[in-house]
């Protein structure tokens, strides 16, 4: 039995991993939980998820990657040696090739950081490219051609803003502003406001069921329950649609800024295919109701969503590994 190449999508908020010739077979929140006193593993992915805010003080439950980065090497080894272990890709004699992907404005330290946990986790060779690149490729753009294509990649850790022609990135902004700053927006609005402590889970599902960030007539209401700050006991206040689209409006807004930066930076004859062609939307972010209409709206330019933003970049990296196959033949 040989080994299986696989390309490893390793997000802020979520992995996926695209096994060569299967698809996508791995979908799992990027937490592992931690024993503080025997440096254990005690869970990671979604099981590791369920233990948020519910363990006792000598477990931690943590995410190991930070805006698309490692901030916890030996946890995100330890997740991914899990994952890739799970999947079972690994033969008798050798181990799979790894293209995984990263923010377009990593360091050299951290290109290495990320290469190493791979390799450490059970990859044999190790191939990087930039996240913008990959999810263009897997959200079906023919980036080869001497033409504009922009994408919008809004992951958990960064939004990544790219043109891309001939099969590169011409232009390209990475923000630290994505899907996990605006569950952070949603806490801090709630503590603010209604004197309520919430944690990321119950900030998500608020993000996902009621937000719309485009000025239109869509209203909800929704209960969530908290600890009150003042009793220390639990209650339940009801937030509604108006109030966490407006407690996200400076992220969204940095996100605008940095599209507009990239337009601008656009050499001309690449904006007049982006006007043709429109912007794709991927990643997590994509979800976020009225997105599409509102970047439209401020960049004059169509804009349209992935058919499976969240699955983007692992599609991309199953595409690039078949590309990997056909240059080491010709060559």
């Amino acid at each position: 039995m040989f080994a299986k190449d696989i390309g490893i999508d390793l997000g802020t908020a979520n992995v996926l991993i695209h096994v060569k010739g299967k698809g996508i077979l791995l979908n799992e929140p990027s937490v592992v939980a931690v024993d503080t006193k025997t440096r254990e593993i005690m869970a990671v992915g979604e099981k590791a998820r369920l233990m948020i805010g519910r363990t006792p003080s000598n477990i931690q439950v943590m995410r190991p990657l930070k805006h698309g980065v490692i901030a916890d090497f030996d946890s995100t080894e330890a997740m991914l040696k899990g994952f890739i272990d799970r999947l079972n890709v690994k033969g008798w004699f050798s181990k799979p090739r790894i293209l995984i992907c990263c923010p377009t404005d990593v360091t050299s330290v951290e290109q290495k950081a990320i290469k190493e946990a791979v390799q450490k986790s059970g990859g044999r060779q190790v191939f990087l490219e930039a996240e913008p690149k990959v999810a263009a490729i897997g959200a079906g753009m023919d980036i080869y051609q001497p033409s504009g294509n922009m994408v919008i990649d809004i992951g958990g850790g960064t939004t990544d803003v790219a043109v891309l022609s001939m099969g590169d990135i011409v232009t390209s902004e990475s923000i630290k502003i994505a899907g996990n700053t605006f569950d952070q927006d949603i806490i801090q609005h709630i503590k603010k406001t209604h004197k309520l402590l919430i944690g990321e889970r119950t900030a998500e599902d608020i993000k996902m069921s009621i937000t719309s960030v485009f000025p239109d007539s869509h209203f909800e209401e929704l209960d969530i329950r908290g600890r009150d700050m003042v009793s220390g006991l639990p209650r339940t206040v009801t937030v509604n649609s108006t109030e966490i689209t407006k407690a996200m409006e400076e992220s969204i807004a940095w996100i605008l800024h940095s599209a507009k930066n990239v337009l601008e930076k656009t050499p001309p004859e690449l904006s007049a295919d982006i006007i043709d062609r429109g912007i794709i939307l991927t990643g997590g972010g994509a979800l976020l109701r009225g997105l599409d209409q509102l970047l439209a709206e401020e960049l004059k330019v169509p804009v349209f969503i992935a058919d499976d933003p969240l699955g983007c970049v692992a599609k991309g990296t199953g595409i690039m590994l078949d590309s990997l196959d056909r240059k080491r033949t010709r060559s």
